[in-house]
């Protein structure tokens, strides 16, 4: 039990540390980065709507081929 306590302190201080300098050696304002981040949530939100609407695509394509009546 004692191992994990130890664990997990460690692991909040290591993540309080590491969030902090990450704070304090960005170069960018913090309204900078949340607005590339938004950017970013977008473009990926963007890409996988458009790839998920091309697989659909190419799937009621591929249930229509094997629909068709055999010749």
């Amino acid at each position: 039990m004692r191992r994990i306590v130890n664990f997990l302190s460690g692991a909040l201080l290591g993540g309080l540390i590491a969030s902090a300098l990450v704070l304090l050696l960005t170069p960018s304002s913090g309204s900078s980065i949340r607005k590339q981040i938004a950017e970013l949530a977008n473009k990926t939100y963007e890409e996988v709507r458009q790839a998920g609407e091309q697989r659909r695509d190419e799937l009621q394509l591929e249930l229509q081929e094997l629909r068709a009546p055999k010749e």
